[in-house]
């Protein structure tokens, strides 16, 4: 039995014929009825998009979901390209049956390529839109260079001016809001570059009153006649008892909204950089820009700023000089202006308060004249300390709790408590700024009733920083 070797040309053992090529059978038929170039595979989905268009006589620009310059200036629509038929003449001048003539380039740009896009809008002017309006639906904000290190609801509160602030805490507290795509706290804070994702707010936004030139005198006079310190960067008023801070629930006017009336030329608008109780006098900082507010606001954050109160308490303390140190946490959480409980370390919402006190003075021993000096600045912390250590703030009307107590003839029922002193660093420089309130009114009168000298020295002074 003879055994032939295999013939050469493939598994099928042919051989090809002479003078014929494998790319002979992509020649006429069905494969070129379409007059599409065999000129290998596609390099991308775009180019197979556009050549579709181009073949149904479609403007590719309108179907381009991968580019952004043709959303921006579409290109002008291409005429389809005419079919070539199977039986078609071949073309003598491409040199060789049913080549195209090479392709001419054009030394012009196309006009979707000469038409740039148009600029969006500056930083200053979605700062100035925000501002202006409240938005209607989901908007992501940016955090700018010079908001770097701002809290949560303090940067929501000062991009919409017209937002309560009530409305802020709710937005965030509940989850609505996301920074980067996480939930956050209020008092989280900002870096640049972060991106801040708002819900729609679906808000009414109320009619503006126009301000009148003369309304707009009596409110700066008004700021002016509380300043105690006044620099480039910043000043500290001196807040009246009964003056809110910010605006809230049937309070129209307070410090925030009487600073409209201080903007510079430049349009910056006096910032608040910490808050007072609407009832506690005393000194209140307010930075007159945005790179000071961070400034100041770093400084409270850090402990560098020293803060001295006075107030009149029921009751004479057997320490004469202590320390308090509790956790509060709110009674109820969903209510911004709540009274504070102490409560236990890891309890909901609890945080840890310090406060040292002295006894400056003291009256038939019913009435005590108490300096505190706070080392952290919780919501209501010298109020709920001083009730804590039973002897509450004379005219406090949340934490006064004292049985059987009748107020002594001569002294309002209003709370007894002064933000006294404040030291703080310079935002720019760096140096200590050291400023003191004078008495309000009432508190006036009752020391001069009860024979307090407001000279005295005050030991607090000497108490620890920490």
């Amino acid at each position: 039995m003879t055994i032939r070797p295999p013939r050469s040309g493939g598994p099928t053992g042919r051989k090809p014929q002479a003078g014929k090529s494998s790319a002979s059978k992509f020649r006429g038929g069905k494969a070129q009825a379409d007059g599409r170039a065999r000129t290998g595979p596609r390099t991308s989905a775009r180019d197979a998009a556009e050549r579709a268009a181009r073949n149904r006589g479609e403007d590719a620009g309108t179907r381009d979901p991968w580019g952004a310059q043709a959303a921006a200036a579409p290109a002008p629509a291409r005429p389809p390209k005419p079919r070539r038929d199977a039986a078609a003449p071949r073309d003598a001048a491409a040199g060789k049956p049913g080549g195209r003539p090479p392709a001419k380039r054009s030394a012009a740009p196309s006009p979707a390529l000469a038409s740039a896009p148009a600029p969006g809008p500056t930083r200053r002017e979605q700062r100035a839109a925000a501002s202006a309006t409240l938005a209607s639906g989901v908007q992501t904000l940016t955090v700018e260079p010079d908001e770097a290190g701002m809290r949560i609801d303090r940067f929501l509160t000062a991009r919409f001016p017209l937002l309560p602030f009530t409305r802020v805490q709710t937005i965030v507290r509940k989850g609505e809001l996301r920074v980067d795509g996480k939930r956050a706290k209020p008092n989280d804070r900002l870096e640049p570059g972060m991106s801040v994702r708002m819900p729609p707010l679906r808000l009414d936004q109320p009619t503006e009153r126009p301000r009148s030139a003369a309304r707009e005198q009596d409110d700066a006079a008004f700021i002016r006649s509380l300043i105690l310190y006044e620099d480039a960067d910043m000043m500290i008023l001196n807040k009246p008892f009964g003056l809110a801070v910010q605006g809230g629930s049937g309070t129209v006017r307070h410090v925030d909204g009487l600073l409209a009336a201080l903007t510079g030329p430049d349009g910056q608008k006096p910032r608040l950089v910490h808050r007072l109780d609407k009832d506690t006098a005393g000194c209140l900082i307010i930075a007159k820009t945005r790179l000071a507010a961070a400034t100041l606001a770093k400084s409270f954050r850090s402990r560098a700023a020293r803060k001295i109160y006075w107030a009149l308490t029921a009751g004479v303390p057997r320490v004469r000089q202590g320390r308090v140190s509790t956790y509060l946490a709110k009674e109820e959480p969903t209510d911004a202006d709540a009274r504070m409980r102490v409560a236990k370390h890891g309890d909901e919402g609890a945080s840890h308060a310090l406060t040292y006190y002295a006894m400056v003075d003291q009256a038939a021993q019913k009435l005590s004249w108490l300096s505190f000096k706070p080392v952290t600045g919780r919501t209501h912390q010298l109020r709920a300390h001083a009730a804590h250590i039973g002897h509450p703030i004379v005219g406090d009307p949340k934490y006064f709790s004292v049985e059987n107590w009748e107020l002594p003839g001569g002294i309002q029922n209003r709370l007894h408590l002064l933000a006294r002193r404040i030291v703080i660093p310079h935002p720019r420089t760096g140096k200590p700024v050291d400023v003191s309130a004078p008495l309000p009114p009432h508190m006036a009168q009752s020391w001069n009733l009860l024979g307090f000298d407001a000279a005295r020295y005050d030991p607090i002074v000497e108490a620890p920083e920490a």
